[in-house]
């Protein structure tokens, strides 16, 4: 009964564009751009009802409390006096990023036969920094079944991303995978985010094979040109590495020691002289969703991709051509897009059986009207950049979330 479940973050009644993350291009070139809460949310609900419209089982996550009180008074401040870059970063959405909430080894890879989660410290940036205990108490109530075991963060200073630098490839989800953890040392001007050391104590943790365990430095290159998480430059599912030719440090190397673990494994490289760098982070190509539909292997992509003329012609030529990628489909994500995040960023992958799930945190269409009923009657219709101290304004946050945990019969996470 194992499959693989998407858990899409609901992106949250906060959603602005501070500029708050380093390295990530889009959002720094967005800062003090207007921002559009409830149409970024509704975009989000409605790439989850093109997922089920393949096929696939879909959850969610939901946004957090914010202001975050707690972390403001842990600065011994408040949202009324805190200085400006605080109230930023304590109101920021950016947990709607669900492939940061955590790094999840399925049931068959692991020592124990359980699924295993460790939820993200993200202590490299202070806006996501104080995500972590939000996010832990959701999986722990999702994921309460002891078919899973959810682990805390790793500690500070080695800094962990979740999912978002983790990849996994097996021949099918409910058999034993080959887990890839990409790691990196320096990025320019940018900081490198994933810990070799935090990926090797997930990885123990988790009571992985060291034979079906690999540890693979993501290129300087391509931390340098934007891409901040491994999943700006690569993705897997299943059988399928779907990569850059400038992702990692040594892609030759890293492919031969893929092989020698899966042979099956297929390995689709775009080379720089078809794709380059900066086109693929653009477009965010590979932060596609890599999902394995009864169509075969399908990329779930931002409208953006099909608008970049180099992505759109490599791709149109790699599905006529009989490449293991063999649909594509387009959604529109560009609010999430604008603050630096595609489609893979919205959600974090779980294999396991549903029935095992919280039901609170799977949905359906039906439960998808009701979540887009709350949001188009609570979330704010637009954030300006200048509003972020408006109290009208965090109050319309704050009980547009209540109204959101209400609806789902899960008030008790309302300071969660």
């Amino acid at each position: 009964m194992l499959r693989e479940i998407n858990f899409d973050g609901i992106i949250g009644p906060s959603h602005n564009y501070a500029g708050l993350s380093p390295g990530n291009l889009a959002a720094a070139r967005n800062a003090g751009a207007t921002a559009h809460p409830r149409a970024a949310a509704l975009q989000g609900i409605a790439k989850m009802r093109a997922n089920l419209a393949l096929g696939l089982t879909q959850g969610i996550l939901l946004p957090h409390p914010r202001p975050d009180h707690r972390w403001l008074a842990s600065l011994s401040t408040d949202y009324a006096t805190a200085a400006p870059h605080l109230r930023a970063q304590a109101l920021s959405a950016s947990a709607m990023w669900a492939a940061n909430a955590a790094t999840v080894s399925p049931a068959p890879d692991t020592r124990d036969g359980r699924c295993h989660l460790t939820v993200a410290n993200l202590v490299t940036m202070p806006h996501r920094s104080h995500e972590w205990p939000a996010t832990l108490a959701q999986l722990r109530l999702a994921f309460a079944d002891p078919t899973f075991l959810v682990h805390g963060p790793v500690p500070a200073p080695f800094g962990d991303e979740g999912a978002a630098n983790h990849m996994r490839l097996c021949a099918g989800h409910g058999a034993a995978g080959l887990e890839i953890f990409v790691y990196g040392r320096s990025g320019g001007g940018f900081p490198a985010r994933q810990h070799r050391t935090a990926s090797e104590a997930i990885a123990r943790a988790h009571g992985l094979d060291p034979a079906r365990t690999l540890f693979v430095e993501q290129s300087e290159e391509a931390i340098a040109a934007g891409a901040f998480h491994n999943d700006v430059v690569a993705v897997a599912d299943a059988r399928v590495l779907f990569t850059h030719e400038q992702a990692f440090v040594d892609p030759a190397g890293t492919y031969a020691r893929i092989r020698a673990a899966m042979p099956e494994v297929e390995i689709v490289e775009v080379p720089a002289a078809s794709v380059s760098l900066a086109d693929a982070i653009s477009s965010y190509l590979f932060n596609a969703q890599l999902v394995t539909t009864q169509d075969g292997p399908t990329l779930i992509l931002p409208e953006e991709a099909r608008a970049t003329p180099s992505v759109w012609r490599w791709l149109q030529e790699h599905v006529a051509g009989n490449g293991p990628i063999r649909r594509l489909e387009v959604v529109d994500v560009r609010e999430s897009m604008a603050n630096g995040g595609g489609p893979a960023c919205l959600r974090l992958r779980v294999v396991a059986d549903p029935a095992t799930v919280d039901p609170r945190f799977l949905v359906d269409d039906a439960r998808l009207d009701r979540i887009a009923t709350v949001i188009e009657q609570h979330w704010p219709e637009r954030i300006e950049a200048d509003a972020i101290g408006d109290p009208a304004l965090i109050a319309q946050i704050e009980s547009a979330r209540a109204a959101l945990l209400e609806t789902l019969d899960l008030v008790g996470l309302i300071d969660s």
